[in-house]
């Protein structure tokens, strides 16, 4: 594997509240400790950071008691490395998701190309200014990628969000903003995220690997900055996506951002081909029906 150490952090004189602002900097995988046994302490508080955060955590003990993570057994060159992972290991199944998520994103955008340019030429018709909206969005372990979505909104409607909270209120609790009504989507927008239309570009999100067909939906960068709860970002241990379990749960009724978390954590600790597969047929009718 290609490792690249972005920092040393001294857990013996260094506080482990520090640890949470590291891993948000560097959009950090993994963590490798090499502690001596009067550390122990320190160790074992700093993995729960890990394990809270969705970041791996190798180590050399056998000691360590989580919740969550799960432990397996990896060598970093020829030492001996107890890991504790929240995600599911790299196998022949994760192998073949990604390849899926590449082939079908391939497939849909070829099958899609001819509908994908009518509804660019419609937006420009419709409203002044470019038909893709390009936003900065968290992708696997909080690293920025830049989101394609078919505009929906009216020109600069960004700069609008605190004047729309402010008069509008959120309908969603927590960091997130979630509008039904939002007045700044014009009318064929509203026909397009009704449709879920608005998403086709993140089919080309998909084929440069910064999203997966099935996985959490990657959330705007400044709301992620947002998180109090530093369980939260242990959403951020697989790569967002285009659908998933609170897509077909209910999202226009969730209101509760724990829940909506609590979806997510529920497809990572369960994940599976088959998961991808049933949540990926249940998007369908939901698509459809609007």
């Amino acid at each position: 594997a290609d490792w690249r150490v972005v920092e040393t952090f001294d857990i013996r004189n260094r506080p482990v509240e520090e640890l949470p602002e590291i891993l948000h900097r560097h959009s950090v995988a993994r963590v490798v400790f090499a502690a001596g046994h009067t550390a122990f302490d320190k160790v074992q508080e700093a993995v729960r950071v890990c394990e809270v955060e969705g970041v791996e955590a190798w180590i050399y003990a056998n000691f360590l008691q989580t919740s969550i993570a799960r432990p397996t057994f990896d060598f970093l060159g020829s030492q001996p490395m107890l890991v504790f992972r929240t995600t599911p290991e790299v196998s022949w199944a994760l192998l073949f998701k990604n390849l899926m998520d590449r082939g079908l994103a391939l497939l849909a955008l070829l099958v899609f190309g001819l509908p994908m340019l009518v509804i660019a030429l419609l937006i420009r018709i419709k409203s002044p200014g470019p038909a893709i909206f390009k936003q900065s969005r968290c992708g696997r372990h909080g690293k920025p990628f830049t989101m394609l979505k078919f505009r929906t909104m009216h020109l600069h409607a960004d700069k609008q969000l605190q004047e729309i909270k402010a008069s509008s209120g959120n309908e969603m609790s927590g960091p997130v903003f979630k509008l039904e009504n939002d007045p700044r989507v014009f009318p064929l927008g509203r026909i397009l995220r009704k449709l879920s239309l608005d998403e086709l570009p993140q089919l080309i999100n998909v084929l440069m690997g910064d999203m997966s067909i099935v996985g959490p939906r990657p959330l705007p960068t400044y709301e992620v900055e947002e998180f109090t709860n530093l369980a939260h970002r242990r959403r951020l241990s697989v790569k967002p996506g285009l659908t998933c379990l609170w897509q077909i749960s209910g999202r226009n009724t969730i209101t509760n951002f724990d829940d909506w978390v609590k979806l997510d954590l529920q497809y990572i600790d369960n994940w599976s081909l088959g998961l991808d597969l049933i949540i990926l047929l249940k998007t369908i009718p939901v698509v459809l029906i609007g």
